[in-house]
């Protein structure tokens, strides 16, 4: 019995021990999160709105995807106008090759235009690259951006020609269309629409600022001429009806 109770007890030891580091890193765990500063009263206001500046052009940076407001907010202080540090931001970048631009509902950092041919002269590997498509996979992927929401079989009357599967697939693998609502009409399709990612691509706020022709081939989506005349007859065409 006495055996038993030895074991009874350390295994009460070992079960309140083990409680306790778990109170402990839980504890632990909210201080660090109360470690962090964002409101930085003890520092003189110059001060805290440049550490401001710093904190949210390093989260920019940082960011795969364009950075939103609410983002943001986590880093600085409750009061702070976020408009007005990625102004003062945008102004200091004044002369720099790259400047923090508004897509896709949020910021982020991009090179200036007048840099892009220096950048593929260079060959080096680029974030957010649009990946390789077909020439008929960019078509398809501009009616989408023009025609949305729209059905493949809506897609297909567009061309004169069947848009496939795959066509689709690779759209949807590169993260550039979604499914969008059902259509209402028979059998009830899934519908296309382009994704946040399409936005940020071609570097657009919102699916208002959908790009010219040239501006998706500079982005190396279209590289002929006929392909390029070819999807304007087709928009002009889906306009008209």
């Amino acid at each position: 019995m006495t055996g038993a109770n030895a074991a009874k007890t350390s295994r009460r030891k070992a079960k309140a021990g083990a409680e306790h580091k778990g109170e402990h890193a839980a504890d632990e765990k909210a201080g660090g999160a109360r470690l962090f500063d964002r409101e930085l009263e003890a520092l003189p206001a110059e001060l805290r709105w440049r550490e401001w500046m710093l904190r949210v052009e390093a989260v920019i940076f940082a960011a795969a995807e364009p950075v939103t407001r609410e983002t943001l907010a986590r880093v600085v202080g409750k009061d702070c106008s976020i408009d007005l540090l990625i102004d003062d931001l945008r102004e200091e970048l004044t002369g720099r090759p790259y400047e923090i631009v508004p897509v896709a509902g949020g910021w982020q950092h991009r090179s200036r235009p007048a840099y892009a041919d220096a950048i593929r002269a260079s060959a080096a590997p680029t974030r957010g690259g649009v990946s390789a498509l077909s020439e008929f996979e960019s078509m398809v992927l501009i009616a989408v951006g023009y025609f949305q929401p729209i059905t493949r079989a809506e897609l297909s009357k567009i061309f004169g020609k069947e848009v496939s599967r795959d066509t689709i697939g690779a759209l949807r693998n590169a993260t550039l269309i979604a499914s969008g609502p059902r259509s209402p009409t028979p059998g009830a399709p899934y519908t296309y629409v382009t994704t946040r990612h399409f936005l940020a691509t071609f570097g657009m706020e919102t699916l208002r600022d959908l790009p010219d022709i040239e501006a998706l081939e500079d982005a190396g989506l279209l590289s002929r001429a006929a392909v390029q005349e070819e999807v304007m007859v087709a928009v002009v065409e889906g306009e008209e009806e």
